[in-house]
């Protein structure tokens, strides 16, 4: 089980804005590139109306993930997929059209080929319900906006929202 000290960090933050997309219902998620799995863990814990699917195509990763879902018995927490973004939607573990309430990927659109982002919107429209949120969180460049935390030594980010 790895503990990054980014995902450590910064998983009270994402969870405050999470809760603000979750609303009072039963929620399904799918978390594409979950990483080590600290953030699932931690997001299922704190919103126990999800059924908190996460995924990861690296090995090492889908291992970590597992080692969560294990220690943490949280029972809305599903055992880890293999989910490579940039292929078709069709080839993300069974997920079905509209059956999505939230689509999470966190620090995963700065750090991979621009077909994983393309991979990511592209399911978003599909899977999401209508009126699901694609929540991201990382560093997005925007061309027009100048970026002045890029020079700091303090961890920065923006929040995007995208309602499907």
């Amino acid at each position: 089980m790895q503990v990054p000290v980014a995902a450590e960090r910064n998983k009270g933050p994402i969870l405050a804005v999470l809760r603000e997309c979750a609303g009072p219902g039963a929620l399904r998620v799918l978390e594409v590139g979950a990483g080590s799995g600290l953030h699932a863990a931690h997001f299922a814990r704190a919103l126990p109306r999800t059924r908190w699917q996460p995924s990861d195509i690296d090995p090492w990763a889908l291992r970590s993930i597992a080692a969560y879902v294990e220690a943490t018995g949280v029972p809305n927490l599903l055992p880890p997929i293999l989910l490579d973004v940039s292929q078709g939607w069709e080839t993300w573990g069974g997920t079905q059209p509209g059956t999505l309430d939230l689509l999470v990927s966190i620090n995963m659109m700065h750090i991979t080929e621009l077909r994983c982002t393309e991979g990511l919107f592209k399911g978003a429209g599909v899977l999401l319900k209508p009126g699901g949120v694609l929540f991201t969180y990382g560093l997005q460049l925007c061309p027009s906006s100048p970026m002045p935390w890029m020079a700091r030594s303090a961890p920065r980010a923006m929040w995007t929202l995208t309602a499907a």
